[in-house]
């Protein structure tokens, strides 16, 4: 039937009725590369996405960090000093969504994004997002965080078509990994302090940071500390008391750009208790990278910069 129609017509209007035919097929994309709806299961249920997400509003820095590293472009964030690495996300090309904790839901609404990514600091707000657009939340799992954080990488690789491109590069994670856990192997203890607002706090295995012993392979300094979101209160006796080989310090304050004249880690710590340990003798405090650590640890890139970090410690020492 079609070929009898455009036979009908007269030439002009067959050759342009033949010319766009084929123009829509060549713009057309094959149907295996077509976008479908995709279920995505997260720390808060499942959520549908009919298409490609194409507008992103992200509250969380780690899924951000991790969007940086596939090139996936993002349109809203938090209105917040950025780890250094993000800073580009200050810039006036991105819209102010409200903040860590607090959306601008009117914000949020104008941005009419087609996705919006919550995590640990912004959970509380998933269902009210959810109103506003399909919302996925990769809070994490806090008994076993560095899975979820693989988990949620690999599940950001498949929203947005970079399948390929997030395994390579948790790939080269596990290899960075594998590579630390043998220089951490006889090493020494560790143990992991916090500093803030002058006041020190300690976290061990299955904790929050407790990363550093669970998959980085450091041996815990001190063995029976208790976990919480907060981390364990200790003093510069408790320090001097465990006597770690090595000391990983994490200043809070710098990460969130607080740090007041004589309050910095690297003041607190340097006193006649801390100075008697084997770490400080020794040369072994490693100050973390603090944003990294602290705002956006489950992300692809600073998860492999403080592998990288810890790696570089352990060889300058052998």
């Amino acid at each position: 039937m079609a070929w009898k129609i455009a036979h009908a017509m007269p030439r002009p209007a067959c050759a342009a009725v033949l010319l766009a035919g084929l123009i829509l097929a060549v713009l057309a994309p094959p149907a295996s590369v077509r976008a479908e709806p995709v279920t995505i299961r997260h720390d808060s249920g499942e959520t549908t996405l009919p298409d490609r997400p194409k507008k992103i509003a992200v509250f969380d820095l780690s899924a951000l960090d991790t969007l940086d590293a596939l090139g996936v472009s993002v349109a809203g964030v938090p209105d917040f000093r950025m780890p250094p690495r993000l800073a580009r996300y200050e810039g006036r090309g991105y819209a102010r969504i409200g903040t860590l904790f607090e959306p601008d839901y009117e914000a949020v609404s104008a941005l009419e994004p087609d996705l919006i990514i919550v995590g640990g600091r912004s959970r509380a707000r998933y269902a009210e997002l959810s109103r506003i657009a399909p919302t996925v939340d990769f809070s994490g799992d806090e008994h076993d965080p560095y899975r979820a954080d693989l988990r949620n990488i690999t599940t950001l690789g498949r929203i947005f078509g970079k399948e390929d491109a997030a395994a390579a590069l948790i790939a080269k994670l596990d290899a960075s990994v594998a590579a630390l856990r043998s220089k951490a192997a006889g090493a020494g203890k560790g143990l992991f302090v916090l500093a803030t607002g002058g006041r020190l706090s300690t976290y061990g295995s299955g904790g929050r940071f407790g990363i550093l012993h669970d998959v980085f392979g450091i041996a815990q300094a001190a063995p029976d500390i208790k976990p919480g979101i907060h981390g364990q209160p200790i003093s510069f006796e408790f320090i001097a008391k465990v006597d770690p080989d090595w000391l990983f310090v994490l200043d809070r304050d710098a990460a969130i750009g607080r740090s007041a004249q004589g309050q910095s880690a690297q003041a607190l710590l340097d006193n006649e208790l801390v100075a008697r340990t084997k770490a400080w003798k020794a040369g072994q405090v490693v100050y973390l990278d603090a944003a990294s650590w602290y705002l956006a640890g489950a992300g692809i890139r600073s998860l492999q910069g403080e592998v990288d970090h810890l790696a570089e410690a352990f060889a300058r020492k052998r």
